[in-house]
C-alpha cells in the first residue's frame, strides 16, 4: 500500500537515495531540505528531474523537494503542513538529518557541540512536535530513526561530538517508541555501519574553532584522523553498498504494521553494534514485561 512519507536531511547520502528508494517503491515522498532556493537548489532539481524522468518513461514516481531546516521551528511545522495539505496525512516520518564533525573533543566550543545536537537530536524532536498530533488522530504512523553504530559498537577517537549526539538521538527514539506505541504508532531505528563511499559525511565533516588546542594534541596524535578513515575504509569490504541502508528503510515501510523490526543494523563493517544492541534491547524489553508495560512494544491497534 502506498504512503505518504516526509524524510528529512534528504538533499545527499543516505536521505537522498531513500527518498528515491521509497518513491521508487510506488510511495508519495516529500524529500526535506534546507533552503531550496540556495545551496541545495541543485538537490532540489536533481528529484525533480527524476521524477519527471520517470513520467517520461511512463512508470512514475511522486518524488517531491520540500523546504524544511530542522534547526527551524517553523520550517518543521511548515513542511509537515504542507504534506498534510497536499496529501490530507502523513504515514511515514524518518529522521535522517545530521552533522558529522572530526577532530580532538576539547577542541569543540561548547556553542559548536550546542550547534550539532540542534541538528542532530533537537531537530527529530522539532519533526515529532510537528507531526504526532496529527498521527495521534489517525492513531497511525511510522517513526523512522537512522542512527548510527557508533552508539553502541567500537568507537575510534576524534569522533566524540557526532557519537554522542548519535547516542542522544538513540536514547530518545527508544524512550519515543514506548510513548507512541498506544497511539498506533511504530517505530524502528535503522543503524548503519560507518559507510566510507558514498557519502558526504567524512568529506563534509566540520572540524574544532580551537585550533591552538588542536595542534596541542597533534604533538601526540599527528595524523589520527587520516589513520581512522583509512583503517575504517579498509575494514569495510568491497562489496559493502551504501544503498543498502535504503533499502532496508524500504522493507520496513513496506512490512505489515505490528511486525517491523524495532532495530535493523545495515553495518558490512561489523564494529558489534549488532551485538550490543541485541542485550540492550533484550534487557529493556524483560523490564518492561516485569513492569507490566509490555504492550508499549507494539503498536496498539494491530
Amino acid at each position: 500500500m502506498s504512503k505518504t512519507i516526509l524524510i528529512s536531511g534528504a538533499s545527499s547520502g543516505f536521505g537522498a537515495l531513500t527518498a528515491r528508494a521509497l518513491a521508487d517503491a510506488g510511495h508519495t515522498v516529500y524529500a526535506g531540505m534546507r533552503d531550496l532556493a540556495g545551496r541545495n537548489a541543485t538537490a532540489a532539481a536533481d528529484a525533480a528531474q527524476y521524477r519527471a524522468g520517470h513520467d517520461e518513461r511512463g512508470n512514475g514516481v511522486d518524488l517531491r523537494a520540500v523546504e524544511l531546516d530542522v534547526s527551524s521551528d517553523e520550517s518543521a511545522r511548515q513542511a509537515v503542513r504542507t504534506v498534510l495539505d497536499e496529501q490530507g496525512r502523513l504515514d511515514v516520518l524518518i529522521h535522517n538529518a545530521g552533522h558529522m564533525v572530526t577532530g580532538p573533543a576539547e577542541a569543540f566550543t561548547p556553542e559548536q557541540l550546542a550547534d550539532l545536537y540542534d541538528t542532530n537530536v533537537l531537530g527529530t524532536q522539532r519533526l515529532n512536535r510537528a507531526a504526532l498530533p496529527d498521527m495521534r488522530e489517525q492513531q497511525d504512523g511510522l517513526l523512522v530513526w537512522v542512527g548510527s553504530s557508533s552508539t553502541r559498537g567500537g568507537t575510534p577517537p576524534y569522533l566524540a561530538p557526532y557519537f554522542a549526539a548519535k547516542a542522544a538521538m538513540d536514547a530518545l527514539a527508544v524512550s519515543y517508541q514506548l510513548e507512541v506505541a498506544r497511539f498506533g504508532i511504530e517505530t524502528t531505528i535503522v543503524v548503519p555501519g560507518a559507510f566510507t563511499h558514498g557519502t558526504n559525511h567524512f568529506a563534509h565533516s566540520g572540524q574544532p574553532a580551537d585550533t591552538e588546542i588542536v595542534a596541542a594534541y597533534e604533538t601526540r596524535y599527528a595524523g589520527l584522523m587520516d589513520q581512522v578513515s583509512q583503517k575504517l575504509a579498509e575494514l569495510e569490504p568491497e562489496w559493502a553498498d551504501v544503498a543498502e541502508v535504503a533499502r532496508a528503510i524500504v522493507t520496513v515501510v513496506g512490512t505489515e504494521k505490528g511486525k517491523r523490526p524495532f532495530r535493523v543494523h545495515v553495518d558490512p563493517s561489523d564494529d558489534g553494534a549488532a551485538v550490543v544492541n541485541a542485550v540492550a534491547d533484550r534487557v529493556r524489553t524483560e523490564l518492561l514485561r516485569r513492569i507490566g508495560l509490555e504492550d508499549l512494544l507494539h503498536p496498539s491497534n494491530v
